[in-house]
């Protein structure tokens, strides 16, 4: 068996964990590591590190002294210590062909100076900070999940072109589903707070031709009205998104990958993240046409019409949104960057 790929899971959201599952499944040889893994990894080997969290409120980013090519870097944390250890122990042993890090900027380093080439999982927003930039630069080779169109204005041609765009890794349930023609769907995802059940109760009363159903963390309103429902969590989010009128949701990689890949019309209502993260994917979705975009929370009356204009703007679908997708692709373009790095090696020698 040739030697392995190690895959890096961050542990803030679920979009991570899923890709690395995906993409896992497609390569002969693969380790998962990270926080949180056990029992949830299918049948990939992984090897699960102690938490690095200061606390519940987790960011990515700490407030302490540190250099600018760190975002994470909490004094005398043992779990810290740990993790740094094994990942390194792990290197040692195993002395992978390459490095998946889906995301951190500390753990690419520490890869990289331990002598294994890296791919950077970029996601969207404007990472032009030091510790992201660095990282970029010492990668083999950048993984974008979404679509080039949806990559934000102010990203570095360098950065573009070192980057490999591969939207839809994790497969969406949309094949052969046809859409409820009264259904608008609320998707909440894992990555943000519990939603006020109460807004959405009023925007289900000014909407009343719609059967309104949020899926996700949610609070119970104290007045529930008959055409809303809140199912919680659901195994089936990916049909569920395939089957609705409308969805509704922010702009998370998981949710508006799923909603384009199943064409669905789409109003988009962007959360706060580091780095701009969902604002710039957003402001690029209303660019090409692919979602109805409010930074702000809209008012009652206002959902009739912005449900009418999402259903009205997805009839015009943009040929940009439109690209090859799905974990194998990624896979082919891993093998790759390994077999190339194998040649240049003995190329040296």
């Amino acid at each position: 068996m040739s030697r392995p790929i190690g895959y890096y899971v961050h542990h803030h959201g679920d979009g991570h964990r899923q890709r690395a599952i995906a993409i896992g499944q497609s390569l002969d040889n693969v380790m998962l590591m990270g926080s949180g893994l056990a029992y949830r990894t299918g049948n990939l080997p992984f090897l699960d590190l102690p938490d690095d969290r200061l606390d519940d409120s987790f960011a990515g980013i700490d407030h302490v002294d540190r250099p600018s090519s760190l975002h994470y870097a909490p004094l005398d944390h043992e779990g810290l210590r740990q993790r740094t250890a094994l990942m390194t122990g792990w290197i040692a042993e195993a002395r992978p062909r390459l490095m998946v890090v889906d995301v951190s900027a500390e753990v690419a380093m520490l890869a990289r100076l331990a002598s294994v080439p890296t791919v950077y999982v970029r996601l969207s927003g404007r990472r032009l900070d030091a510790a992201h930039l660095d990282a970029f630069r010492a990668a083999t080779a950048l993984l974008a999940p979404f679509q080039d169109a949806l990559d934000d204005d102010e990203t570095p041609r360098w950065v573009r072109e070192k980057t490999f765009y591969a939207p839809g890794i994790v497969r969406s349930a949309s094949q052969n589903i046809s859409a409820n023609d009264d259904v608008v769907l609320v998707v909440l995802g894992r990555g943000g707070a519990i939603s006020n059940g109460e807004h959405w109760a009023a925007a289900a009363r000014a909407a009343p031709a719609w059967q309104w159903r949020v899926i996700g963390p949610c609070t119970v309103p104290a007045d529930l009205p008959p055409n809303l429902e809140l199912p919680g969590w659901v195994d089936d989010a990916d049909a569920q998104i395939a089957a609705a009128r409308v969805v509704i949701g922010a702009a998370g990689d998981g949710v508006v990958s799923a909603v384009l890949s199943a064409r669905r019309p789409f109003i988009c209502l962007p959360e706060p993240r580091p780095f701009d993260e969902q604002a710039s994917k957003a402001n690029r979705l209303a660019v090409v046409g692919g979602a109805i975009v409010r930074h702000e929370w809209p008012k009652p009356q206002e959902w009739p019409s912005l449900i009418g204009r999402a259903i009205a703007q997805n009839q015009q679908w943009s040929a940009c949104l439109e690209s090859e997708s799905g974990p194998e692709r990624v896979a082919r373009w891993l093998d790759d960057l390994c077999a190339r790095a194998v040649s240049n090696r003995s190329h040296i020698a």
